[in-house]
């Protein structure tokens, strides 16, 4: 069986046998009251839904593959613009796509080594789709959660987790850095976390309380969690209860509310109403998410702007240019990351990354081939939202939807 068969059915063993969310110990999960008052406000099925195995075997299968071209595309210009001045400031736009690629920030002057153009990055079949931060974490908490027989993942289960498939950077086999260190490619927050599991034996969520962990409103929960909304079909009430802790092993805050919204997405795709043209499906599934965040944070309201200039009419790229002027230099709406994260001006925070986001799948309008464009040319951590909505869109494809989209066969080899 290949690697994707693999995952799979693991996905749809975790789906087939997660009515009710349990503990390692078979209990009933309570609800969190800071999840508890935003479910409510998230539309519930009221009648039965049938959802059949084989397609939904299917729609996993597209999620892996959609993310996994996203992902390999977004990686092409990540952080190769991020406003202000000087040679990374100047955004992309539209007319760049298929144009040379730009460097980095920490590329020294050397444009990615996945493609010398700004275009998808595609594995053929016979050939192996590679991983990073937008799928690893993923994949191990799908692993955890089949090994361990739980649908709700206990402090100490995430932590173990952690410390015995995430290298330190101590033990890493890959290369040094300038700095003499080796690289365990884990980032910001994250890291952040695997160094208080390790060092001082701290357990989720004290791994992301702003004492211990100043990095909490970065962007990597918004990387890691959204494949549990899949896990929890039509019910984002259960899929929240899923995703909680994981999601507070890493963030607080703006951080873990834009992180749900991403899962509650995900279980929606389940539920909407698919005889709708694909735009409308995402509109209401992107409204129907809003309804979670809470009205005072910077991420409902980067929302909101986003959503409003989108039914203006205005570019995606003006809307773009608008956010960075909005938030990353104005600093509106309590939106104040530069101080905690003063390299690149914050560009890893949730916040930015989030608002970026949600103008790929907007002005996308469902269309997965438009929305990786977007989302790569759209700036800042540009792997990251291409990941998430070329997953989300890939499951509402399936494998065969995915391949007529690009009109071409993949690789079925996932690592």
């Amino acid at each position: 069986m290949n690697m994707i068969n693999k995952l799979t059915l693991i996905c749809l063993i975790l789906f087939l046998t997660a009515c009710q969310p349990t503990d390692s110990n078979n209990q009933t999960e309570p609800v969190q009251p800071e999840t508890e008052s935003k479910v409510a406000k998230v539309t519930q099925p009221k009648d039965e839904i049938i959802i059949s195995r084989a397609q939904y075997l299917d729609k996993l299968y597209g999620f892996w593959l959609g993310q996994s071209i996203a992902n390999w595309t977004g990686l092409v210009t990540e952080m190769d613009k991020i406003g202000g001045e000087g040679p990374h400031g100047e955004f992309y736009t539209r007319d760049d796509w298929g144009q040379k690629d730009h460097p980095s920030i920490w590329g020294q002057g050397i444009p990615s080594n996945l493609s010398e153009n700004i275009d998808f990055v595609f594995e053929d079949e016979g050939e192996t789709w590679g991983s990073d931060d937008d799928t690893d974490i993923e994949y191990m908490y799908q692993h955890l959660l089949f090994t361990h027989k739980t649908n709700i993942l206990t402090a100490e289960q995430i932590r173990d987790g952690w410390l015995n498939h995430i290298y330190s950077e101590d033990q890493s086999p890959f290369g040094l850095e300038e700095d003499g260190k080796h690289q365990n490619f884990l980032w910001v927050s994250n890291q952040r976390a695997h160094e208080l599991m390790l060092k001082e034996g701290l357990l989720p969520p004290a791994t992301s309380h702003p004492d211990n962990n100043k990095e909490y409103e970065m962007i990597d929960a918004q990387l890691t969690t959204e494949i549990f909304g899949f896990f929890a079909p039509a019910r984002p009430d259960i899929a929240l209860k899923m995703a909680h802790l994981p999601i507070r092993t890493t963030a607080r805050e703006n951080a873990a509310w834009a992180a749900e919204f991403y899962v509650v997405m995900y279980s929606l795709a389940s539920y909407v109403d698919q005889s709708l043209p694909i735009k409308e499906q995402i509109k209401w599934m992107a409204n129907t998410a809003r309804q979670i965040l809470p009205n005072h944070s910077y991420s409902a309201k980067m929302f909101d702007f986003v959503h409003a200039r989108y039914e203006s009419g205005v570019s995606w790229e003006t809307v773009r240019d608008e956010l960075y002027q909005k938030y990353q230099v104005n600093q509106e709406d309590g939106y104040d990351i530069t101080a905690k994260n003063m390299y690149c001006n914050g560009c890893f925070a949730s916040g930015i990354n989030f608002a970026a986001s949600i103008v790929s799948l907007l002005y996308g309008e469902g269309d997965i081939v438009a929305t990786i464009k977007i989302a790569t040319l759209a700036g800042w951590d540009s792997d990251n939202p291409a990941a998430t909505w070329g997953g989300l869109l890939g499951f509402m494809l399936g494998k065969e939807g995915v391949e007529n989209a690009f009109k071409r066969k993949f690789s079925s080899q996932f690592t």
